[in-house]
């Protein structure tokens, strides 16, 4: 059984990733032959369009997540942010399970910044915007979720939502755990009802039998990056397998 999904129009976008910082490093990254198309492992944006009192305060994760929804939102105010990781802050996460097993006392500031809605929250107080925002968190399909999430807020209507997604690496105590070769990236959408040619997608799912071969292997690329990946290139269709669904994404002229 197959929906009709969802139909969208990205205006504008930003990434960022140690390494990738340009619209033309990000062509040769998305354009390259590598299965994979590997992304350094450190280094983190600047963040200046932020205070550097608030800006101190994010980690990794958070600087990556500002600094493309500041550049792909501009000065534009009152607009919805659905901000969506998978993991999300689970590094300060697994720091302060650390210091409280070990008796040590919790840092306010560092407790305030594990939670998921950190980013966006850190975001509306720094704009002083107090547009709605949504944070999700969906496993392999956090992207598809926050994706249909916002289309739901256009549907609704709002006239422009902004789509943010961060991911780091899992720390050392759950590494064993990954299913893909998690990398560092962030990026952002800024999404409306259809619009000019050329910037429409649609997304849509059918439930994933076992037999079906898209799931993805240990070492494989983040469902996230392989679809920001397609929305670079010029590829009509690609299909991603996560939460026993087969998501699968179109390009329209």
């Amino acid at each position: 059984m197959r929906t009709d999904g969802v139909r969208f129009s990205i205006v504008r976008h930003a990434a960022w990733a140690p390494g990738l910082e340009t619209p033309q490093q990000w062509q040769a990254w998305a354009q390259s032959a590598l299965p994979v198309a590997p992304i350094a492992a450190a280094g983190e944006p600047g963040v200046r369009a932020m205070a550097p009192m608030l800006r101190r305060r994010a980690g990794q994760l958070g600087k990556m997540a500002l600094e493309v929804a500041y550049t792909c939102l501009g000065e534009q105010r009152d607009i919805p942010l659905v901000f969506c990781s998978r993991h999300g802050e689970v590094a300060r996460a697994v720091e302060l399970l650390s210091a409280l097993a070990q008796g040590e006392p919790l840092s306010p500031t560092a407790f305030g910044m594990a939670v998921h809605n950190a980013s966006a929250g850190l975001f509306s107080i720094a704009r002083a915007d107090t547009a709605n925002q949504l944070a999700i968190a969906a496993g392999a399909a956090s992207l598809e979720a926050a994706v249909i999430e916002a289309c739901g807020l256009l549907a609704d209507g709002a006239a422009q939502v902004l789509l943010v997604l961060a991911e780091c690496p899992l720390p050392v105590p759950f590494e064993a755990f990954e299913d893909c070769h998690e990398q560092s990236h962030a990026f952002a959408w800024l999404l409306q009802a259809e619009a000019a040619p050329g910037t429409a997608f649609s997304l849509t799912w059918r439930p994933r039998s076992g037999d079906d071969a898209l799931a993805a292997a240990p070492g494989a690329m983040p469902g996230s990056l392989a679809v920001l990946r397609f929305m670079l290139g010029e590829a009509r269709t690609f299909e991603h397998a996560a939460n026993r669904q087969a998501w699968c994404w179109s390009r329209h002229a």
